[in-house]
């Protein structure tokens, strides 16, 4: 399946410890901003109950699901601590110091 680059928004579209969700062919994705600029973007879903974790805390380089406080790396996609499971993590780019893409597969 060919892959291929989106431009999705600015980088300052995304708040500091902050989120955004992007819909492509029936995907949901967060893309986060840590508290030190680092953006990442994983599948909008947690593991354990698929909540939306877009709306979960960003902190220490993961997220905090709003749900059930399953915390996702957001750099591997895995959980951390006791619980288990994971989500796909998508490769991210920032371009010209501000402009935010990601790399989705085609369906």
């Amino acid at each position: 399946m060919p892959s291929r680059w989106i431009d999705i928004c600015d980088l300052t579209d995304i708040p500091v410890r902050g989120s955004r969700v992007v819909r492509f062919q029936g995907a949901e994705i967060g893309v986060f901003r840590t508290a030190s600029g680092d953006v990442h973007a994983i599948d909008n879903r947690c593991p354990h109950k698929r909540g939306p974790l877009s709306e979960g805390i960003v902190h220490d380089g993961a997220v905090t699901c709003p749900l059930h406080n399953m915390i996702i790396d957001l750099k591997s996609g895995m959980a951390r601590g006791a619980d288990e499971g994971c989500v796909a993590v998508y490769p991210v780019e920032i371009r010209d110091g501000e402009r935010v893409h990601i790399k989705l597969s085609a369906a």
